[in-house]
């Protein structure tokens, strides 16, 4: 046999221990088999020990790394036990072993004789100094010195892997814009070097970066491409998959999150660690689409798996959705509220940030089946009122709420709902655990609701400052991008980077003193910073709540008809003539049964087969409107309807159709969009592409308006389109529509290269004044709903839209053709939506399909 590998052989067997460690494996093996002295064996044993790490099994990479230690230590060469000692290091301060594992890097360190060698241990010393012992000045004072030693001797492989390293730390101490320049650089590195795995680590590690500045969409889609990649190269670590669920949890796209997990669980050989973990997220993505019985199977498989592999805290914490799983489907038991309150208290034991959540549940549980002591496990959940994360403070104030609304006592509950409340919007900004997100997605809708059910006897102007209240958080959008303010930005990535290993280290069973030291200092620095920077993007929110004085002083001679719902019951409240006045209306159910029934004769007119829509709008109005339809003025009417309401042909209704009027998604919408200042810019028509009419109201618009701007039959690109509408006064988009319900700021039109989405309009410098979404193309609005078409609004208006048109049922071809001519006409003459439909729908009048078609148009703000 060979007396020793040569050192080349060495080095690359080392590297492709990294870089592809299917091919490493096969190597070692062939190596093993022709060469026997210590010194191969221990590089042999080194390069097994770095494939067990990386897969994910550190008690068995430990003892080959030991075994490396040992042969490295007989052949010598205290270079290469060095080497040897820095993996091993590595590897127990992973594993929890911090002590041991410095010890070992010290050692690397100082008896290293070669440059280039102790250049590398340093490098390792100074990952594991910041990582795990959040010792970041030591780990920067290591990392540095290690840049330079490689960058002096043209070791460019290891020059990719400090500044890899290096980027991490930047992000723990929240200087997220040099974390970005040194992770690109190193990732440039690694494809010129051509280690393609460790190149597209890098650009997953981009994404992580993204998600968590807080830019879902761009982490998104850096998820996306490294996913490709690593397709390249025969790779799809679970890893991609776990953090692709995390984002579409945090993005609030529970449909998508729960696809990416059951896809990778229907891959039979993932590693039960990794499949654990994966049903855990599908459960909270279930529960989140509000599907308690599949949350409830994943969730009981993952305790089950979690249990087996000695992770307590992820049973626990996979306990909690089971519990909470079976309390959604009705579920009420001794033994139910029994298992709530030892969760509870294990979790607290743990200073897990669930334990409020579970003591929550507990009282509820116990509520339910009659125990006298559920306002003490209330109590236990309301300790946490002054915790640092603002979603914790919001199930304490839950917990409290519900407390003092089974003392009737009606202040104390309205105080701890907006406590809450406030809570929630100050969680909003960082994302948060998505665990936790997951888990209380549902409580700010349970805070206003529970203020709200108390309301009915209130003045009708606090029932207007509640109903705003609570749709100031059921409508909140999830973050998309990060804060402008820099500093605040950078440590709200830290803080999300923080949690993330935190809540890692937590289902390991590993120690968790230094990321939770680390995450108070961090939380203490967001405070203070937002307390300077009060009034950015990220910072903390100004406290949503009308002012309700104000705000009728504004509607003026107008009316304001604000619907919401308490108790099964539709309740309206009416401002007019600077008077605000209350009604209760009727069923819920009644509304929504006129609302479906109206929609179906629209249909039936799109489809050729119309019917008098006379004795319809006089029943529509009665479920909708009821009584209050007396307080209604002579003037413009604006509706705000509920959620459920928004797809209502409000134009059908006797006391609106001869009135403009328009709909907007909350009071507050409609004063910030009659706020916003109208455009100079000009018209912009869009044609997307496969639309069965081809877009034929464009070119008949194009016609009144030569100087609009006209997209389409390949020109209608997303980067062309978002160039025209920058500042433009009207935007006029047929085309395919993918809306969303979950996550409206996702909806998309499709163009011919592609969708543009909701978020993309962000990249605006001013968003267009006005849009108009027909649908000309009787398949391109089908899809939109009552949430769907809400969302939407929302969203636009949130960027700056003062008002969107959209239909709300399929209409005619041919008679939206023409009536589109007609609006483009009306906003020529009278800067007013409302006003234009106004005489549209008087213009078609004794034609029953083009009033069916002008009925099926909302316009949604001014």
């Amino acid at each position: 046999m060979p007396s020793r590998l040569e050192s080349a052989a060495a080095e690359d067997l080392l590297r492709l221990a990294l870089a592809e460690p299917a091919v490493a494996a096969a190597r070692a093996n062939e190596v093993a088999a022709t060469h026997d002295d210590a010194w191969t064996r221990s590089v042999v044993a080194h390069a097994r020990g770095i494939i067990l790490r990386d897969e994910g099994r550190t008690s068995e990479a430990v003892r080959e790394l030991r075994s490396a230690r040992g042969l490295a230590r007989s052949s010598g060469d205290p270079n290469r036990l060095a080497d040897v000692r820095a993996t091993l290091g590595s590897a127990l301060a992973l594993n929890g072993q911090t002590r041991p594992g410095l010890h070992e890097l010290d050692r690397a360190v100082d008896g290293a004789v070669d440059r280039q060698v102790r250049a590398r241990c340093r490098m390792r010393r100074g990952y594991v100094l910041s990582m795990v012992l959040a010792r970041h000045h030591d780990a920067l004072v290591d990392l540095q010195s290690a840049l330079k030693g490689v960058r002096a001797l043209g070791d460019r492989l290891w020059e990719a892997r400090t500044l890899n390293t290096m980027s991490l730390l930047y992000l723990d101490v929240g200087e997220v814009s040099r974390a970005e320049r040194v992770l690109e650089q190193a990732k440039d590195i690694f494809e010129a070097e051509r280690a393609n795995l460790e190149a597209v680590t890098a650009l997953h590690n981009q994404g992580a970066l993204a998600y968590y500045r807080g830019d879902l969409p761009r982490a998104l889609l850096l998820y996306d491409e490294a996913g490709i990649a690593y397709s390249r190269w025969g790779e799809q670590p679970v890893e991609l998959g776990e953090d692709r669920c995390q984002a579409l949890l945090a993005a609030g796209l529970p449909d998508d999150a729960c696809s990416v997990a059951a896809e990778l669980l229907s891959n039979d050989e993932i590693r039960p660690v990794d499949r654990a973990d994966l049903e855990l997220y599908l459960a909270l993505g279930e529960l989140a689409r509000d599907d308690a019985r599949s949350a409830l199977a994943a969730a009981r498989s993952a305790r089950a798996s979690f249990k087996r592999q000695g992770r307590e805290i992820a049973a626990a914490r996979a306990e909690l959705v089971v519990l909470s799983a079976r309390r959604r489907m009705g579920a009420a038991s001794a033994a139910l509220a029994r298992s709530a309150e030892q969760l509870a208290a294990r979790l607290e034991e743990a200073r897990s940030e669930d334990a409020p959540v579970a003591w929550l549940l507990a009282g509820r549980a116990a509520a339910a089946v009659g125990r006298d002591d559920a306002s003490a496990m209330w109590a236990a959940a309301a300790r946490y009122r002054r915790h640092p994360s603002g979603l914790v403070r919001a199930s304490a104030w839950l917990a409290h709420a519900l407390d003092r609304d089974g003392r009737a006592d009606v202040r104390g509950v309205w105080h701890a709902c907006r406590r809450g409340l406030d809570a929630l919007d100050d969680h909003r900004a960082t994302l948060g655990s998505t665990e936790l997100r997951a888990l209380a997605s549902v409580q700010g809708d349970e805070l206003a609701g529970l203020a709200l059910t108390h309301t009915t006897d209130a003045p009708p102007r606090s029932q207007l400052w509640w109903s705003e209240r609570w749709r100031a958080t059921s409508l909140a959008l999830a973050p998309m991008h990060p804060p402008d303010d820099r500093e605040l930005g950078g440590l709200l990535a830290a803080l999300r980077a923080n949690d993330h290993r935190l809540a890692e280290a937590r289902d390991d069973d590993e120690p968790t003193t230094v990321l939770e030291r680390e995450r108070a200092r961090l939380e203490k620095a967001i405070q203070h910073r937002r307390r300077l920077v009060g009034g950015s993007n990220g910072a903390r929110p100004a406290r949503p709540g009308l002012d309700v004085a104000q705000f009728v002083e504004q509607v003026g001679e107008a009316t304001f008809v604000e619907l919401f719902e308490v108790g099964g019951r539709l309740r309206s409240v009416v401002v007019h003539g600077g008077r605000v006045r209350a009604y209760d209306v009727g069923p819920t159910a009644d509304a929504l049964a006129a609302v479906e029934a109206a929609r179906f004769v629209l249909r039936q007119a799109a489809r050729g087969r119309p019917a008098r829509l006379g004795d319809l709008g006089e029943r529509l109005q009665s479920a909708l409107l009821g009584d209050s339809v007396r307080a209604l003025g002579e003037g413009s009417v604006v509706v705000s309807p509920t959620a459920a309401l928004h797809a209502t042909p409000w134009g059908l209704l006797p006391a609106l159709a001869d009135v403009p009027h328009t709909v907007v998604p909350t009071a507050t919408a409609w004063l910030r969009a009659r706020g916003a200042r109208v455009r100079r810019g000009g018209r912009v028509l869009v044609a997307g592409p496969n639309l069965a009419s081809g877009g034929a109201e464009v070119p008949l618009v194009a016609a009144d308006h030569p100087d609009a701007i006209v997209l389409s039959d390949g020109s209608a690109t997303v980067e062309g389109c978002l160039r025209a509408m920058d500042g433009a006064a009207l935007v006029h988009v047929a085309a395919h529509g993918r809306f969303r319900a979950d996550n409206p700021m996702f909806s998309a039109l499709e163009l011919h290269d592609g969708p543009l989405t909701v978020h993309d309009f962000e990249r605006l410098r001013r968003a267009p004044y006005r849009f108009v979404l027909s649908a000309c193309d009787s398949g391109v609005m089908v899809p939109v709903g009552a949430n769907e078409l809400l969302g939407l609004a929302t969203a636009l208006m949130s960027i700056g839209t003062a008002g969107i048109l959209s239909s709300v049922a399929p209409v005619n071809d041919e008679a939206t053709a023409e009536l589109m001519v007609d609006v483009h006409r009306g906003l020529d003459e009278v800067d007013d939506l409302g006003m234009v439909m106004h005489r549209v729908r008087q213009q078609s009048r004794g034609d029953v399909v083009r009033e069916a078609t002008a009925a099926a148009f909302v316009p949604l703000g001014v």
